[in-house]
């Protein structure tokens, strides 16, 4: 079952047996985050438009990373960003990140959903890392409603009651500093997210290490 969304925010070209370890394994796989310059960047790169190509041979998701800082970053921005990794990448969807969760921010995602529908986006994806507003269910596939440490998702309360009225991969939760032992996927099936990924990595930069299981060594 396709349960994984892995949001791998390391370059091709340095970590390739690490792509080459996520590219056998599409069976499980969601979708693929594609990040290759924290967005789009100002040029396509050949490593990630390869990577972008298996990953649609294979029938995985390749999902472009756009940040949209809480509804700081304006909408012209976050389209152009939409549409390099349409141009550049052939996206079938996109990763809105660091999304607003209250309904005053309604509004302006509702615009930025269009405009990733506009722009190809088959599956769009919100991070939001809490529960948002249930509004947004109506512009997304799937809500990001957590996204945080182990530690800190061990004791995190059980999901609103609105969520049981939708189907689990409508949410999903993204896990880092993850023990190998912990099943991430049936902890998250209990609280409601049949979507998801788990991580050992930590720090500043815990995507850059690959879901427990997947056999591809991390940076050193």
């Amino acid at each position: 079952m396709r349960q994984l969304l892995v949001p791998f925010y390391e370059h091709p070209a340095e970590r390739p047996d690490a792509w080459a370890a996520l590219l056998r394994v599409p069976e499980r796989l969601y979708g693929v985050v594609l990040n290759p310059a924290s967005g789009s960047g100002s040029s396509p790169d050949p490593a990630f438009a390869a990577v972008a190509e298996r990953l649609r041979a294979a029938g995985v998701r390749a999902l472009g990373y756009v940040d949209t800082d809480y509804a700081r970053r304006p909408h012209a921005e976050v389209v152009g960003d939409l549409l390099r990794y349409r141009d550049w990448y052939g996206t079938s969807g996109a990763f809105l990140d660091q999304v607003s969760s209250g309904a005053d921010a309604f509004a302006h995602y509702r615009r930025l959903a269009v405009a990733a529908r506009a722009a190809g986006s088959g599956s769009l994806v919100l991070n939001h890392g809490t529960h948002p507003d249930p509004a947004y269910l109506r512009l997304a596939d799937v809500l990001v409603t957590f996204e945080g440490s182990w530690e800190t998702y061990r004791d995190a309360p059980e999901a609103p009651a609105w969520t049981a009225g939708y189907p689990a991969d409508r949410f999903c939760h993204l896990v880092y500093e993850a023990p190998a032992d912990v099943d991430i996927a049936f902890l998250a099936a209990r609280r409601g997210a049949a979507v998801h990924c788990a991580v050992p990595g930590g720090g500043e930069h815990p995507w850059g290490t690959l879901p427990q299981g997947l056999g591809a060594a991390a940076p050193l």
